[in-house]
């Protein structure tokens, strides 16, 4: 791959779909990581065909250390790697002491391990061009104290600190770390069996995003040097007041709730 190349992984659908799409248009070459290889190659060829771009497909479960390592070899064997975007992961709905122990486990190779072992490759890269961008995509969660997916929240904090810690080394270069804190957004984040319960009207509809319009600002935020960045007006409203500690009270308050109910 001579052009300027991408790797995205969790790339099949949502948000990673809509950056894909976007660096495709944007004229990168492209390495999509994800499960399902049949919407992986149907999103190659659709993007080869509409914009004159190579794309590569690596099925991967990054649930699986020995998958993991596949991706990083992936990375490892790349002459450039221009941006990176950790993407994959998915949600849980359950306690901590309560909750699938080995689904939980999942979700920090998914969120914590996969994302630092590829960030710790990419960047060797990325610094023999001193340029490239990593996009670690996190979550509001990640910076809230809360409790309804302890594991999640805390994964998704991992994703900011790592970013905000590499930025502060990488200061001297050209190089951009960027952790995006989506709100809620129409994927198939919410389709999962963990997610089951999950009722998307009882959201404000105000309060919901596109993939695309949040992948679009993520790129343009991240290019300006924005570290950790919420996206949406409302969202940045509502982080602002869930640091209340009265509003955190109901907040959890209503959370558990709704969790009897159930």
């Amino acid at each position: 791959m001579s052009k300027k190349t991408a790797l995205i992984t969790g790339s099949s659908s949502g948000i990673g779909k809509s950056f894909a799409e976007i660096l495709a248009k944007e004229g990168y070459n492209l390495i999509l990581v994800a499960r399902r290889k049949q919407k992986l190659d149907e999103l190659a060829k659709t993007l080869a065909d509409r914009f004159s771009i190579e794309s590569k497909v690596v099925v991967a479960d990054l649930s699986k250390i020995e998958q993991i390592k596949t991706v990083e070899e992936t990375i490892k064997s790349l002459d450039r790697l221009d941006i990176l975007v950790n993407n994959a992961g998915f949600g849980l709905s359950s306690s901590f002491a309560e909750g699938n122990y080995e689904r939980q486990l999942d979700m920090v190779n998914i969120h914590v391990v996969a994302s630092y072992l590829f960030c710790r490759v990419a960047i060797p890269i990325m610094l023999r061009e001193n340029e490239g961008l990593i996009i670690n995509v996190s979550s509001m969660s990640g910076l809230m104290t809360k409790f309804g997916d302890v594991t999640y929240t805390t994964t998704k904090a991992f994703l900011i600190t790592l970013s905000e810690s590499l930025q502060e080394e990488l200061r001297d270069t050209k190089i951009k770390i960027h952790a995006l804190c989506p709100g809620m957004t129409y994927s198939e984040f919410h389709d999962t069996k963990e997610l089951e319960k999950f009722d998307r009207s009882n959201v404000p509809k105000r309060l919901w995003m596109s993939s695309k319009e949040v992948a679009t600002k993520s790129l343009k935020a991240a290019r300006k040097g924005k570290v950790v960045y919420v996206p949406g007006f409302l969202n940045r409203l509502s982080l602002f007041f869930s640091k209340m500690v009265l509003v955190r009270r109901i907040s959890q308050w209503f959370i558990s709730r709704n969790e009897k109910k159930e």
